[in-house]
């Protein structure tokens, strides 16, 4: 329910009274409060000077950087292309802010209600994905061809993050679902592949499927390196979703189980009617903390080889020109991250709410 406008004001002036209690209610208390409360505004003006009012903006006015004691965002607007989309040919960027443009709606449309159901997600999933791979490959399009050698910059995070969540979800589900079964081997190779996995840092994981794979398998298994880096990146997200949901199974009382059987239901009945649906509910806050988690590890691609929105930023500053500059390039990929992260967990606060009133 929305809050009335009085029960606003009432609730604005009790936090008032307890901040003025808490911060002036005695002499030293005051005194404190003054310094730190001062301290930080001045701080605060410090970083909006610098940041804003004593700020260069334009590549034209580069020449002021050296003059002025704020930041030089000149940086940004010379080499931004390179941030957002790495060595992908300069006179192709539409088709990379295309594909970056198809992946974010896919994300987008996907948090909405309407389309939670499999089918649903399923086909949108799969257009999103199909509509970047058409646009930044190329060729099947009849455009100038791009292997994904090429790819990089922010449209390349994107598309890893995606690809290894939609590929790590159902896999952690289904490894959790391996590992309740009442099958021995079933249960025992689910066991020993995520303890494998989860004992084993992520770099190394990249590592192997980028660079060891190719020598042990013949040319004609080894596929592209990109693939190989998302499925075994996905599997590494997968064996810690697994736990998740291993978790969020335990949590429910094994009366519902047998009261599905009572009623007469079969098994897969029982999981999707009754079970999974609890299960995400219960899952929901770690999953969304893997999520963010996963969103920030795909800079690690950067040390395998890939041109992602880490290592063109690293680019973007390396000349001598910009050099003096980095400050300003790793201000502006951490807003990149926030604005994304941001989003994901506010996303995830909404779902905690709507599931509570659900549950009422």
């Amino acid at each position: 329910m929305r809050m009335s406008y009085a029960d606003t004001t009432q609730r604005l002036g009790l936090w008032a009274a307890s901040f003025r209690k808490r911060g002036f209610g005695t002499p030293l208390a005051s005194v404190i409060s003054i310094l730190v409360y001062g301290g930080l505004a001045y701080c605060i003006w410090l970083a909006v000077d610098w940041a804003i009012l004593s700020a260069v903006w334009s590549a034209k006015d580069v020449a002021r950087c050296g003059d002025t004691s704020g930041a030089c965002w000149s940086v940004i607007d010379a080499r931004h292309r390179l941030i957002l989309f790495g060595l992908y040919p300069y006179e192709e960027h539409w088709r990379s802010t295309l594909a970056c443009v198809a992946i974010i709606a896919t994300v987008i449309l996907s948090c909405f209600p309407a389309a939670w159901s499999a089918w649903r997600l399923a086909v949108l999933w799969v257009v999103g994905f199909a509509t970047y791979y058409l646009l930044m490959e190329g060729s099947l399009l009849g455009l100038r061809q791009v292997t994904t050698d090429g790819w990089g910059g922010l449209a390349l995070t994107l598309f890893l993050f995606s690809a290894v969540v939609l590929l790590g979800m159902p896999m952690g589900l289904g490894l959790a679902l391996m590992r309740r079964s009442e099958m021995p081997v079933v249960r025992l190779f689910a066991m020993v592949l995520i303890d494998f996995i989860r004992s084993l840092p992520l770099l190394t994981t990249l590592f192997t499927a980028a660079v060891v794979l190719p020598i042990l398998l013949p040319s004609w298994l080894e596929g592209d390196k990109i693939w190989r880096v998302i499925v075994a990146f996905a599997l590494f997200f997968a064996c810690y979703q697994a736990e998740v949901f291993r978790g969020a199974f335990q949590a429910i009382p094994k009366g519902q189980f047998e009261a599905g059987k009572a009623l007469g239901l079969g098994y897969w009945s029982i999981m999707f009617r009754l079970i999974l649906p609890q299960v995400f509910r219960h899952a929901l806050p770690s999953t969304i903390n893997m999520v963010v988690v996963t969103f920030k590890e795909t800079a690690i691609v950067i040390i395998i080889g890939f041109f992602d929105v880490l290592a063109s930023a690293k680019a973007a500053f390396g000349t001598g020109e910009w050099s003096p500059h980095y400050l300003e390039v790793y201000i502006f990929v951490a807003a990149i991250y926030w604005v994304f992260i941001f989003s994901l967990g506010q996303y995830g606060e909404y779902l905690k709410g709507r599931m509570a009133i659900a549950e009422r």
